[in-house]
């Protein structure tokens, strides 16, 4: 009898090990992603006129940018990037995009609204921020790590990070690690890698 006990309860082991096992490691895939830390709150004007905050994006995971209307470098490489980002997500109630100017003196709502025209922005979970330029370059520089500054030498007047955040739905950065096995922090909004990369990892923060 005991023999028949130990052979049913091995068999009840292996069963559920064929059905929970897989379902458990698909679920490890979907964690990997390294916990950086809470993203800062903030609170800013849309392209809409209308009042922005962190808490506008909780329970989404979504993607953070610095930029500004008039750059003549690396902005419309981002933006494009980000369409992309949009239009593979479209739809989805619970991915949003924020892209915060850091030339607010220029990029009203109104220049918002009319730039998010012309580049095809049409999500209504993707907000283009402006609000006091000292309170956006300590949002950039103090609250995400992400460089903005003023730089009369420059084209344009203005330099910043090429780099994109990912929030996840409880606001907090995420980032996948590199071939050593570091964490990336932030990625390339720059390059074809860096954009697949954070697709690849918003589709599993979704899943979370």
């Amino acid at each position: 009898m005991k023999n028949k006990s130990y052979i049913g309860v091995s068999f009840i082991i292996l069963i559920f090990g064929i059905y929970a096992i897989p379902k458990i490691i698909d679920k490890l895939k979907g964690n990997d992603l390294v916990v950086i830390g809470p993203a800062p709150s903030f609170v800013l004007k849309d392209q809409n006129n209308k009042t922005i905050s962190n808490a506008n994006y909780a329970g989404k995971v979504y993607v953070v940018e610095f930029f500004f209307t008039t750059c003549p470098s690396i902005c419309p490489i981002m933006n494009k990037n980000m369409v992309g980002l949009q239009n593979d997500f479209f739809g989805n109630p619970n991915f949003g995009i924020a892209s915060i100017s850091i030339n607010p003196e220029n990029d009203t709502a109104e220049v918002l609204k009319e730039h998010a025209k012309k580049i095809g922005a049409n999500s209504p979970n993707w907000h283009f921020l402006t609000g006091d330029k000292k309170y956006i370059y300590e949002l950039a520089n103090k609250g995400f790590n992400l460089y903005a500054g003023e730089n009369s030498k420059v084209n344009g007047g203005f330099e910043h990070s090429g780099l994109f955040a990912l929030i996840d739905k409880n606001g907090k950065i995420r980032c996948r690690k590199d071939v050593q096995g570091n964490p990336i922090l932030y990625y390339d909004g720059l390059e074809k890698k860096g954009v697949q990369a954070i697709k690849e990892d918003i589709n599993k923060l979704l899943e979370e």
